[in-house]
């Protein structure tokens, strides 16, 4: 019998775009059957998302891992010549300590989506690193390097396109490798080979239901990079 993995995860559009948790069930397969529940909105902090109950109530649910995931940059409102900048982490931080007793109450293993950087301020992922790490230390939560990720392809591959038009949330690849980071990180399963085109049920900006269709169709060639990178970055 295949092993069975459940996996909640709670945040925003960088949760649910190009249906990630959907990519990543498809790549386990038929390694692990993969249960996941997703509990998102576009732009909302993890605090505000958190606050409104559903999780919570979620919680009631047998979970392996519950997977949390911040406002992109930390927070509403800080921006510098245009450009929306990382906020101060207290917020998020305080965010966390207060979520993951709960986690770890339902039984479940906390763990923090590690998001990257807007193309405009690639040198934010130093900061979001360090806000993500550094509370993940303090409580004992999993880090998903999703962000370092992006970081080395983008190094390896200036010619690469992960950031949507918007230069923010991601294009199907830059979700194709957040769904192989936490293929290795999360589940422990080698990246590697697997499949370079996913459908699966397909959502709107806002996460309306569209229907199923194609969420990524990537040349071999860029999989197989994406599939290495992320496997290098999570070893």
């Amino acid at each position: 019998m295949t092993p069975g993995a459940r996996v909640l995860f709670v945040g925003n559009s960088f949760t649910y775009y190009h249906g990630m948790p959907h990519q990543l069930a498809a790549l386990a397969a038929p390694d692990l059957a993969l249960h996941h529940r997703v509990i998102a909105a576009a732009g909302r902090l993890l605090a505000g998302t958190w606050a409104e109950g559903t999780p919570t109530a979620a919680l009631a649910e047998p979970w392996d891992h519950v997977v949390l995931q911040e406002q992109s940059t930390l927070g509403h409102g800080l921006t510098v010549d245009g450009v929306p900048r990382v906020r101060d982490p207290r917020e998020f931080h305080a965010a966390v300590r207060a979520i993951v007793p709960e986690v770890v109450a339902a039984g479940a293993r906390p763990a923090l989506y590690l998001t990257w950087a807007r193309r405009d301020d690639p040198a934010a992922q130093d900061q979001l690193d360090a806000a993500y790490t550094t509370i993940a230390a303090e409580v004992g939560a999993a880090v998903v390097p999703v962000g370092p990720a992006w970081r080395a392809a983008l190094a390896d591959r200036p010619d690469l396109v992960l950031h949507d038009e918007d230069g923010s949330h991601p294009n199907p690849a830059g979700s194709y490798l957040a769904a192989c980071v936490f293929l290795a990180a999360l589940l422990g399963l080698d990246p590697r080979g697997r499949a370079a085109a996913v459908s699966g049920p397909r959502v709107d900006d806002f996460a309306a239901p569209l229907g199923h269709g194609t969420l990524v169709d990537l040349a071999p060639a860029d999989a197989a990079f994406l599939q290495d990178t992320a496997w290098r970055v999570t070893r």
